[in-house]
């Protein structure tokens, strides 16, 4: 996939709305660019303004015939030019029926300027002009402010983009070697990845060997070792060796485009308490109107106050009741946490459920592939001649069973790293292998074709081990019973930790296989589930999800996504785990790239993290309208206490910037 088309997806995916429907990225420029000539045109405001020339007794020196005109053209041109971000927003908002901050803003700075218009050419009172300008100002600060404060939060899109080299070696089928844009690369062609060079496509290592560096990918902070036959995810960083990789993958299929996609359309998805915020926005604006509209007519008529400042505290009750910080409280830590969590390999592809996962109480694991490697792997090893090393045994066995496809045999094969040659290799299906290994017959046989050859195994470690649901084969030294090697489902490193520390946050941990009942018996009990269900069909998890949650469990499924899928839908929360480079999981509502269990107590972490972090900023916003309308509308007036509109802007500008340095805040600790 070629650069331009990964911006283009980025740029979408990086579309991050206020309430009003302004796109942050693109209007950013604009709004610098419209603050700058506001603020140059506001000193000679403030320097002709009469009120200010008052307060610093200078009226009698800087006033000259016609001065109210030039001020009046000076804010004119502020009006207008800093005013029409606003004037556009009240017309989508009015447009939408949704009326938010843009109307308070444009109906404050209208009242203003018209008012002071009309002193101008005759009418007597005092004008707003400097009022006006300062309060564009500052509303056009807090704009810009919060925008960058977005668009910060999404700079983990901007990261991934950056990825992917502009060009990739690609080996022509004459064998040369020629440099090629992304773009007329296709499935199936062969590029050469140097040492050190990003690699740039998915794909498969045809030839050599080499360590990567997938940390910006999946989070994996230690290089991963990959030799010939093993997959490379495009954007990872080559290591010492030079390899030859085989193009699988390109364009919306490439691990990083949809890496890219999901992000973005997290960043972008509105969630139930997003659209409470929104809800509450909306009548924090009627009751701003309302409320300015019955400031000035108390100051008006029951005060008996003069038009000029009975405007004034209306204005400044509009102007401080913005709720600006309420709309950026829910969208920005939304954006910080689903960046933190991309940058950790955690997808998220539904903010809703991801939200939910703060409530979860009960985790339901899948086994093989989840709490285990989904492999088979030598879990023990017993003696049954006292004559012999079974540590010399072990890799006779593992280098015959080298020779071999099997997956028992691929997990006893794996047990060294070192093989011996072989010699007469010869496999039996169904009952074993056997061949020479340095002058000594080996024989890896299962128990059942020993025991009809008159071999009699009597070891009560080996029957423990067998009643467990492990696989058990017996290895013959020249005829000879030497060694019972038992094979399991490996368990994960990590899988224990997590259900310890899941169990201290009293969540239960459950376990659904479809494996034996003594298999899954022997995996409950080493790491210390709360229950477990066995031989259980794909199609009869979800119901096993059903009457967990009809027991009162909110529960979060992990599976790996394929035959999982019935669970991952019914549950509250599906996490799909060993996903890999396959990501295009449509029933998970998140997506464990690292297939770490120990992520998904990272998510219910950030889950809960994050709602804290909502909450503290919807206390903020709202904890300051309920101080701040009373000071605008001249409550304390009596005690020589009154806001101006410019203060009742700075204090509203304050409260959004307070809200967006506390949304940057977020972050979870490593387990």
């Amino acid at each position: 996939m070629d650069n331009s088309h990964l911006e283009h997806d980025m740029g979408h995916a990086m579309k991050k709305k206020a309430e009003n429907g302004h796109d942050h990225h693109h209007m950013i420029v604009d709004y610098k660019r419209r603050l700058l000539i506001c603020l140059i045109l506001t000193i000679p405001i403030l320097i002709l303004s009469p009120h200010i020339q008052h307060i610093f007794g200078v009226h009698e020196i800087l006033r000259f015939y016609g001065d109210s005109y030039v001020l009046f053209v000076l804010s004119s041109v502020v009006y207008f030019h800093g005013g029409y971000p606003f004037f556009k927003g009240i017309y989508q908002e009015i447009h939408s029926r949704n009326p938010g901050m843009m109307t308070l803003v444009a109906v404050a700075i209208t009242t203003a300027y018209f008012y002071s218009v009309i002193v101008v050419f005759g009418y007597k009172g005092e004008l707003f002009f400097w009022e006006l300008a300062t309060l564009i100002d500052i509303m056009l600060l807090g704009h810009w402010l919060e925008m960058k404060s977005v668009i910060s939060a999404s700079k983990a899109l901007e990261e991934l983009v950056k990825l992917l080299p502009s060009h990739a070696h690609k080996i022509m089928h004459n064998g040369e070697v020629m440099d090629v844009p992304l773009e007329q690369l296709k499935v199936g062609d062969m590029v050469m990845v140097k040492p050190g060079e990003k690699i740039p496509v998915d794909g498969k290592i045809i030839k050599g060997q080499t360590s990567i560096n997938e940390s910006m990918l999946t989070g994996e902070s230690n290089p991963v070792n990959r030799k010939e036959g093993q997959e490379v995810i495009g954007g990872s960083i080559n290591g010492d060796g030079a390899i030859q990789v085989e193009i699988k993958k390109t364009g919306e299929d490439s691990f990083l485009s949809q890496v890219i996609k999901l992000v973005g359309e997290a960043q972008k998805s509105r969630s139930a308490t997003q659209n409470l915020a929104d809800r509450f926005a909306m009548w924090l604006t009627v009751i701003a109107l309302t409320g300015g509209f019955i400031t000035l007519i108390v100051w008006l008529i029951l005060t008996e106050q003069n038009m000029a400042f009975s405007l004034e505290r209306a204005v400044t009750v509009m102007v401080t009741t913005c709720p600006h910080a309420l709309g950026l409280a829910i969208p920005l830590v939304a954006a910080v946490s689903t960046s933190i969590a991309a940058k950790n390999a955690l997808l998220i592809r539904n903010r809703t459920s991801f939200e939910n996962a703060r409530d979860i109480n009960t985790v339901v694991f899948d086994k093989t592939g989840t709490l285990t490697h989904g492999k088979f792997g030598v879990t023990d090893v017993i003696p049954l001649d006292d004559k012999i090393d079974p540590t010399s045994i072990i890799k006779y066995a593992a280098s015959l069973e080298a020779y071999s496809e099997h997956p028992i045999a691929r997990g006893i094969a794996q047990e060294v790293e070192e093989h011996y040659p072989v010699e007469n290799f010869q496999a039996i299906p169904g009952k074993g292998v056997k061949g020479s290994v340095q002058g000594l017959k080996i024989e890896v046989m299962s128990p059942s074709y020993l025991e009809k050859r008159g071999y009699i195994i009597d070891n009560k470690e080996v029957e423990e081990l067998s009643r467990q649901g492990k696989t058990i084969v017996l290895v013959l030294v020249d005829g000879i019973l030497s060694i019972a090697v038992a094979l399991a489902d490996i368990i994960r490193q990590e899988s224990k930790k997590t259900v310890s520390l899941l169990k201290e946050m009293d969540i239960k941990c459950l376990m659904i296989t479809g494996d034996k009942k003594e298999v899954a018996e022997w995996v409950s009990k080493e790491l210390g589930l709360d229950q477990y269900f066995a031989e259980i069909l794909p199609s009869d998890k979800a119901d096993k999800i059903k009457k967990i949650q009809a027991e009162g469990g909110i529960v979060a499924m992990t599976g790996d996504g394929i035959n999982d899928s019935p669970a991952l839908a019914q549950a509250d929360v599906g996490i799909a785990i060993g996903a890999g480079t396959d990501i295009a999981l449509e029933t998970a509502d998140i997506i464990l790239v690292r297939s770490n269990p120990l992520d998904v107590l990272q998510i219910i972490r950030l889950a809960r993290l994050t709602y804290h972090k909502m909450l503290e900023n919807l206390a903020w916003g709202a904890g300051y309208n309920i101080i701040a309308i009373p000071l605008a509308a001249g409550i304390l007036s009596a005690y020589g206490i009154l806001l101006t509109p410019a203060m009742g802007a700075v204090l509203m500008s304050l409260s959004t910037i307070i809200v967006a340095i506390n949304s940057r805040f977020l972050r979870i600790n490593e387990i």
